[in-house]
């Protein structure tokens, strides 16, 4: 069917029109089924911006354990009154549903999930604390043999496990849609589709009957529980490349590309499958490239219903991850269903040591903000997760680094048992919440960050599979000049396609361009480049760029010749393989002189530079924590759980020449968690017409601290 319709827009035609799936389609076959899509047009409205009922800042995760099924045995009651109580406490503003994950696991308990969930949102809203659901719609827990069930149950317990025994599962069932009959069909050998990184089995978006049914779930979500948000997960395909052969799909593609899929044997196609799933395809090939988008499509057109089905109240999907072309294997495309979005999640999982390291994570967060800022500046959060308390702090850290809201979540539920000394969800949050409050109460919604230059990320290389000849994609080199300018202080935000296509949005701002390893561009982003060049605006360009189109065919002629060619004054080619000896060269040229230059201190702390409303504020993150292990607790991964978190840097005593001609850094005093009340002046001096020499002693601090006005 064509990009303008699809079955979702059935879902609505089926309501008004009286039609009932039962347990197979109303059509005939699926070439009259396809046959009546193409005579109707799309009956749901544009969603044209967020919708934003309220604001979280402070968010954290309200774990479920098995038993609060019984609600409404008085223990349980008891226990929500209880935490609802200390949530508020702690400073909470937004609480987040986590378990009873695998929903339609539980479809024999809707009744009293239901209840038990109304009763939290009535203790909640006593405190005016906000309740979001949060669920995976589109699979069900299906372990096959024992070494997946142990498997599921030392990894998974977040999900609150209670699937049906495999004799039962044949007959599972939502609003008469059996379980087994709407799962995707593996394109091998036709059986259900299975994840086994999850043990479960996923349903077909393009599946009419899980579609009717999800929405039917949903109308009743919507009236027996009054949430006030919905995050709906897994909006994507987590059994990879090879589902979904059932006949709808197979419909669809035909209909919407003009392609069969073809059989696994087909190399030309699925590429080397010997490898891990996630690098399978062969991208040369127009037919995958567009079973691709084909996958995007359909989780789009399932999002969309979803939104139109919950109207108003705002809704988000979990997203840990936007740039790698791997994404593609299990087809999560945040870009592609963000006009259905109204708040934005970046999901930074960590438990372990390793989530010190978090400088490439920057990228990633930078790149949902902009999402987000794109969608009429939606709320982005960013969720991270601990065992222990200090790992909490690093994660509030990282979002007040990051100027977005904080999802706090324990995730015991992942280690084999929980340990003895593990700390509540509010017993983590409560001290930096209420010393935010307290000492340093910025909304992040309204915080602008101070931007130098315009870091150019542009999807079509991921979709389309674009690496260059040494096998480095375009996402990979964003990264790291991401890095490079997060380690020198550098102010950069993100520029993604459709602004790069944009004459008037990519002319509306001076700041530079930095553009590199960019192989897939569309003529129409070359236009707009050429015009923001011919209006004196700076690019600098690493090659290659432009060899191929936004569909991926290659081009006769590089775009980058074309550039060249016209010899602007302003187009400056990178010429050096190290992004961090290429900005180097930047520098010594003037062609890019940074408002920030360290000159004395050791340079482990990063620093970001971001206006709150007429005051200007310097957060200060450390890119040399030090961490300390769990003497005994380890992941599913076999690496040791965060204990406690140190710091490598010697010298904290740090000087900055600040070039102050368009920002005003006033009456500064150093604050952060780990002085508790105390505070640090800030040493400043006028160096030059518009420059400041301003000096921050940081010393006792290990991981995060604030410089902002008195």
């Amino acid at each position: 069917m064509d990009s303008q319709f699809s079955r979702r827009k059935f879902i609505k035609i089926n309501a008004v029109m009286g039609l009932g799936f039962g347990f197979t389609s109303p059509f005939k076959d699926v070439n009259e089924e396809v046959k009546f899509f193409s005579l109707l047009k799309d009956s749901f409205a544009r969603i044209d911006g967020p919708d934003v009922t309220f604001e979280p800042r402070r968010v954290a995760s309200w774990w479920c354990v098995l038993d609060d099924l019984l609600w409404p045995e008085k223990k349980v009651v008891d226990r929500i009154k209880r935490r609802a109580a200390a949530f508020a406490e702690a400073g909470i503003d937004t609480a987040v549903n986590f378990g009873f994950h695998v929903r339609f696991d539980f479809a024999d308990y809707f009744g009293q999930l239901n209840a038990y969930y109304a009763n939290v949102c009535e203790e909640l809203h006593k405190y005016n604390v906000k309740f979001i659901e949060h669920y995976s719609c589109n699979h069900v827990e299906r372990p096959r043999g024992d070494a997946e069930k142990f498997k599921l149950h030392k990894h998974h317990r977040h999900h609150t496990l209670l699937y049906s025994d495999p004799i039962a599962a044949a007959h599972a069932q939502y609003e008469g849609h059996l379980f087994q009959d709407i799962c995707e069909r593996d394109i091998r050998d036709g059986s259900r589709g299975y994840a086994p990184q999850y043990q479960l089995e996923a349903f077909c978006h393009n599946n009419p009957g899980f579609l009717d049914m999800h929405r039917k779930y949903l109308q009743r979500l919507i009236k027996e529980v009054p949430h006030d948000g919905y995050e709906v997960d897994d909006m994507c395909d987590y059994p990879g490349l090879t589902t979904c052969g059932c006949d709808f799909c197979r419909a669809r593609f035909r209909k919407d590309y003009g392609h069969e899929i073809p059989p696994f044997e087909d190399k030309s196609f699925w590429g080397d499958t010997t490898k891990h799933m996630l690098y399978w395809g062969n991208y040369e090939n127009t037919v995958f490239r567009d079973w691709l988008k084909m996958k995007d499509d359909s989780i789009a057109d399932h999002v969309k219903m979803i939104k139109g089905v919950i109207g108003k109240k705002p809704l988000m999907t979990c997203c840990s991850s936007t740039g790698p072309i791997t994404l593609n294997s299990i087809s999560l495309n945040l870009e592609r269903i963000a006009e259905h979005l109204d708040f934005f999640m970046l999901e930074n999982v960590g438990l372990n040591v390793f989530g010190v390291n978090w400088t490439s994570k920057d990228a990633e967060a930078l790149q949902q903000k902009d999402i987000a800022a794109k969608r009429g500046n939606a709320p982005a959060i960013a969720l991270s997760y601990t065992v222990y308390k200090e790992g909490g702090y690093l994660g509030w850290s990282l979002a007040r680094f990051w100027g977005v809201a904080n999802w706090s979540s324990t995730l015991h539920q992942r280690l084999e048992e929980d340990p003895e000394d593990a700390p509540e969800m509010e017993d983590v949050i409560a001290p930096l919440n209420q010393w935010e409050l307290k000492h340093s109460d910025l909304n992040c919604r309204e915080g602008v960050d101070v931007v130098e230059i315009r870091l150019v990320n542009n999807s079509y290389c991921r979709e389309n599979g674009w690496k260059n000849a040494a096998g480095k994609a375009h996402w990979e080199k964003v990264v790291e000049w991401s890095e490079a300018f997060l380690k020198n202080n550098i102010g950069y935000r993100f520029l993604r396609k459709d602004e790069l296509a944009d004459t008037d949005a990519l002319c509306k701002e001076k700041t530079p361009l930095l553009i590199d390893n960019m192989g897939s561009v569309s003529d129409k982003q070359l236009k707009s480049m050429q015009t923001f060049l011919e209006k004196n605006g700076q690019v600098f360009l690493g090659m290659p760029f432009g060899t191929h189109d936004e569909n991926g065919f290659k081009r006769k002629v590089p775009l980058s010749e074309i550039l060249t060619k016209k010899k602007y004054k302003n187009l400056h080619q990178i010429k050096s393989n190290s992004v961090f000896d290429e900005l180097d060269n930047m520098k010594r040229a003037e062609r890019f002189v940074p408002m920030i230059k360290q000159v004395a201190g050791d340079p482990g702390w990063a620093l970001r530079l971001r206006q709150h409303n007429n005051t200007y504020v310097i957060h200060f993150m450390n890119t040399a924590m030090k961490a300390i292990p769990h003497p005994t607790l380890r992941d599913g991964g076999n690496s040791p759980i965060l204990d406690r978190i140190e710091s490598n840097i010697t010298n904290n005593e740090l000087t900055y020449d600040i070039d102050v001609g368009k920002v005003s850094l006033e009456n500064l005093v150093l604050k952060s968690p780990e002085l508790g009340e105390r505070t640090v002046a800030v040493k400043s001096e006028k160096t030059g017409p518009s420059t400041i020499r301003m000096s921050f002693d940081l010393e006792s601090i290990n991981v995060y601290a604030v410089a902002q006005p008195l």
